[in-house]
């Protein structure tokens, strides 16, 4: 089942998870009102580009074609001339603007090309979406794992790819609750008796691009913490507990700052 036929029915997810635990109160303008957006993150739209140019690499390689740089960067182009070009939806950061980040992210996918190994894992999906249940929650998780692949021993790798503006600490990701999520459901669909190890592929934004892999695993004690998450953000739901975080970093940005303010009156 394709990914929007699933977000279509209802369910939860991890960015919705994320979304509730960072501001209750954005969860409940973008996922229950439907308030439309006053903006879109440049990042946001700048990581969803890149997203879609490594999908598209994948297919190619996963086909036995090898995209070479200029076609790679020729992709992010399109993409982001289609997604970013006039639109004035697009808040930019301070400094950013359209042809900056334009420039940036082809110096990304250089960096990324010329430091990610060629060879070593086989593809088995890409984009691949999934669903399962967790015991007293009416709606089924969903999500999409960005890149499944297996090594010559067997060992599915799943790989998550992040553009960030610096590098995700060793712990960061050893507590990353998408990753949890991903083993959670690679080992309710078809992977049960594989050992399952888990990646993040990093972007990184800083003046001279780097790129960063790095691996971890998710043990017993990990998933049940995050069942626990989702059964108490999801009791939260239901019982109508929408919180604003007025501390959070994440307000200067928000595209729901008028509704925010205005929220109390």
């Amino acid at each position: 089942m394709h990914i929007s036929e699933l977000r279509a029915k209802p369910h939860i997810s991890v960015s919705g998870i994320n979304s509730y635990v960072n501001c209750g109160l954005q969860y409940k303008f973008r996922r229950i009102d439907r308030v439309p957006a006053e903006s879109i993150s440049d990042n946001l739209v700048f990581g969803s580009v890149i997203h879609k140019c490594l999908a598209d690499s994948n297919q190619e390689k996963m086909t036995g074609n090898q995209l070479d740089l200029k076609e790679l960067q020729d992709i992010f182009e399109d993409y982001w001339r289609e997604e970013a070009e006039d639109n004035k939806f697009i808040s930019y950061s301070n400094g950013k603007d359209f042809k900056k980040l334009l420039f940036e992210g082809k110096n990304l996918l250089e960096t990324f090309y010329r430091e990610l190994p060629k060879e070593g894992f086989t593809i088995l999906s890409i984009e691949e979406p999934f669903e399962f249940t967790i015991d007293g929650i009416d709606v089924p998780m969903i999500g999409v794992m960005d890149l499944v692949e297996q090594d010559i021993e067997g060992t599915i790798v799943i790989t998550e790819y992040k553009t960030a503006a610096k590098a995700f600490s060793i712990d960061q990701i050893a507590r990353l609750f998408q990753l949890t999520i991903y083993d959670m459901a690679a080992k309710r669909n078809g992977f049960g008796d594989c050992e399952i190890v888990l990646k993040v592929d990093s972007l990184i934004k800083t003046q001279k691009p780097r790129f960063e892999s790095v691996y971890t695993t998710r043990t017993d004690a990990d998933e049940k913490r995050a069942i626990k998450k989702i059964q108490e953000v999801w009791n939260g739901i239901q019982n109508n507990v929408f919180i604003p975080n007025d501390g959070s970093w994440l307000c200067g940005k928000c595209e729901y700052r008028t509704y925010c303010d205005n929220w109390a009156n």
